[in-house]
């Protein structure tokens, strides 16, 4: 990761944000093609990616299929992550790929209602996030922070 000055990185919330980002039961997930258009997400963070599902129909959809810059932020003012990067179609995920997105969501979803099956992402409807960029805070005049993340 790389940081960028004027932050204070002494106190730095950067090493909570995976832990802050796995355990976030939804995300917002922001971008703007003529107009800005924000969504709620359940989603997993699974090998240092945000993946999460829909139909390819759907405004969000075909929104980042035009203009793939989005940002994803934790529904808290109080314990802030908002990540920059780029959204699209994570296409048919591989045999362990697959696994480890079903045991996350259900680990993390079952509770609500939703346990995925094996196989749903076959032919589509898998979106990943790859971040670029992260500012995070618990309390913004103790801890501020931003970095990118390596390419």
């Amino acid at each position: 990761m790389i940081y960028s000055p004027p932050y204070d990185n002494s106190k730095s919330y950067s090493p909570k944000i995976p832990k802050g980002i796995r355990g976030a039961p939804r995300f917002l997930c922001g971008l703007e093609l003529g107009r800005p258009h924000v969504v709620p997400r359940w989603a997993v963070y699974v090998d240092g990616k945000i993946y999460y599902d829909g139909s390819p129909e759907t405004r969000h959809a075909q929104n980042i299929a035009l203009n793939p810059h989005v940002t994803v932020n934790l529904e808290s003012g109080d314990h802030v992550i908002i990540l920059e990067g780029t959204s699209g179609p994570a296409g048919k995920p591989t045999a362990e790929l697959d696994g480890k997105l079903v045991d996350a969501y259900r680990k993390k979803y079952a509770q609500v209602g939703y346990s995925p099956q094996s196989g749903q992402w076959d032919n589509g409807g898998l979106y990943m996030f790859t971040p670029r960029q992260c500012i995070a805070w618990t309390s913004f005049t103790e801890n501020p922070t931003k970095f990118t993340f390596d390419e």
